[in-house]
């Protein structure tokens, strides 16, 4: 099927948004100026041969609508950007009606979009539309859920070594920016950064958050040596020292708070526990682990709990256990200003069982809000009228309830 030329090494132009879709923005080579022989290759099949077939026997004007089977929260900005630079390219008008802003609860089944143009043009622009559109709005969903369990928390999106590529990371760390300033509306801290300088304009901010790896620990040969190391090249930045690697988080934490006195009066000296599962923080225990959350957060361990509950509150690794008593340590120590970062596998449910527990941690850094069960990413397309006549597949009647959207774009 001819499409009409182009150059691909020209940036696209943009478009119009009626309503207004915010945030910062991020280049990808999926996102930008797309390649017809590329979206032939990465689309399925009969998109492919419904083009051609369309094309021989007369194009016509289709509506599709795009929607989730699970609750979500709308961010459709990536899967809208990369509709204009297509339809940009083909020298082809488009209109998408954005049904709910973006950082918006969408219920199950509710249509996020209503994407209307030439069938031709449309047709094999499906699966790369949904591949843009589901996974981002099920991890902001995700994002929001977290931001709002434990709101007075700071998060750091950490997903980049848990992607598939880069293409990945950028819809996920997007997908935490929606659904943190969907949380940030409603009084939450939200997620202040990401790991990397690539995907940090999402989070309005300049560069990646982060300080030391258990490598550079292992390279310095001590938890103390490995902080003089950051401290001495990076003079002017906030100390924050990863403390399990000996498995003295205790010890460890005491001594750098010592030998930093200063930044740890003025809460510029945090200390991060990435504790491994197979094991507790030092000096704990399962008794000791109880009697931590019984000092601190008298009758949180004495409802009932689930496993997977029991294990986030007083099992081995980063527990709320490790946590309160960290800050037990650190506040009789003298350093009440010393933050505690915590990592390692801080899911919607663990944040959950975080907060029940009241558990002192100022930063979280995770990267779980990525789908766990990724057939629930899954999103889908149906076409509901062609030129005009509303027509769908029986059973998705449901899908004709086209109200015009708040956020009208239109590209050509």
């Amino acid at each position: 099927m001819s499409r009409p030329d182009h150059d691909a090494s020209s940036p696209g132009q943009g478009h119009t948004e009626e309503g207004g879709l915010t945030g910062g923005a991020c280049s990808s080579p999926l996102y930008g100026v797309p390649d017809d022989a590329a979206i032939a290759a990465r689309t399925d099949a009969y998109f492919n041969r419904t083009c051609e077939i369309v094309t021989h026997f007369g194009d016509c004007t289709v509506t599709y609508a795009l929607f989730l089977r699970r609750p979500v929260v709308s961010a459709p900005r990536l899967m809208v950007d990369w509709l204009a630079r297509v339809a940009q390219a083909r020298g082809i008008s488009v209109t998408c009606d954005v049904m709910f802003p973006e950082g918006a609860w969408v219920g199950a089944g509710e249509p996020l979009a209503y994407v209307t143009g030439s069938f031709a043009h449309l047709a094999d622009l499906e699966t790369l539309l949904l591949q843009q559109l589901g996974p981002v709005c099920v991890a902001a969903h995700n994002a929001y859920q977290m931001a709002l369990a434990l709101p007075n928390v700071r998060f750091m999106a950490m997903e980049a070594r848990h992607c598939a590529g880069y293409e990945m990371q950028v819809q996920m760390a997007y997908g935490a920016s929606v659904g943190s300033r969907a949380a940030q509306a409603e009084g939450a801290m939200g997620f202040i950064g990401g790991a990397n300088d690539a995907t940090a304009p999402f989070f309005d901010t300049a560069f990646g958050l982060g300080t030391m790896p258990h490598a550079l620990i292992g390279y310095a040969g001590s938890t103390l040596r490995a902080a003089e190391m950051f401290h001495t090249v990076y003079p002017d930045s906030d100390l924050v020292v990863l403390v399990d690697y000996f498995g003295r988080e205790l010890t460890d934490a005491l001594e750098v708070c010592r030998r930093f006195p200063d930044l740890a009066a003025a809460g510029r000296l945090s200390v991060r526990l990435d504790t491994h599962g197979g094991r507790f923080l030092e000096g704990l225990d399962p008794q000791g682990s109880y009697a931590a959350l019984e000092r601190n957060t008298p009758g949180t361990i004495r409802r009932y709990r689930s496993d997977k509950e029991l294990r986030y509150l007083v099992g081995t690794g980063v527990s709320a256990a490790a946590i309160w008593r960290m800050r037990e340590v650190l506040d009789a120590a003298g350093f009440p200003h010393v933050r505690i970062v915590a990592s390692s596998g801080f899911s919607v449910e663990k944040c959950l069982s975080m907060a029940d527990a009241h558990a002192p941690v100022d930063v979280i850094g995770t990267g779980s809000f990525i789908p766990d069960r990724w057939s629930e990413t899954y999103a889908t397309a149906d076409i509901v009228a062609y030129d005009g006549e509303p027509r769908v597949k029986v059973g998705r009647e449901f899908l004709l309830r086209h109200a015009r959207g708040r956020d009208t774009v239109r590209h050509s």
